[in-house]
């Protein structure tokens, strides 16, 4: 299932830099980055789940803000990209 996955930490504090890094961390280790506070994941449930749940350990709910996009397992004829950068294909092949 592909999820977009962006967020919002309020960085006025050292504690809030802290949990912004730590958020995109969390969010690197898991999904693609698009821009910088989004990120496309193409995760089953349940590894979806223990990502959310570990987002939610990480931020202030009173200071930062997640939004998270379901866009299921048809995702490709609702994603449009437009611009400069590359657009990523998690189906697609990997080479290393």
């Amino acid at each position: 299932m592909m999820v977009i996955i962006s967020y919002d930490v309020s960085t006025t504090d050292n504690s809030g830099k802290t949990r912004l890094r730590k958020v995109a961390k969390e969010c690197q280790n898991h999904a693609q980055r698009v821009q910088n506070s989004v990120f496309e994941a193409d995760l089953d449930y349940s590894s979806f789940l223990k990502l959310k749940h570990n987002l939610l350990e990480l931020i202030d709910e009173d200071k930062d803000s997640l939004r998270f996009y379901y866009l299921g397992n048809n995702w490709k004829r609702r994603v449009e990209h437009i611009g400069a950068k590359k657009t990523f294909d998690p189906e697609g092949v990997i080479i290393i």
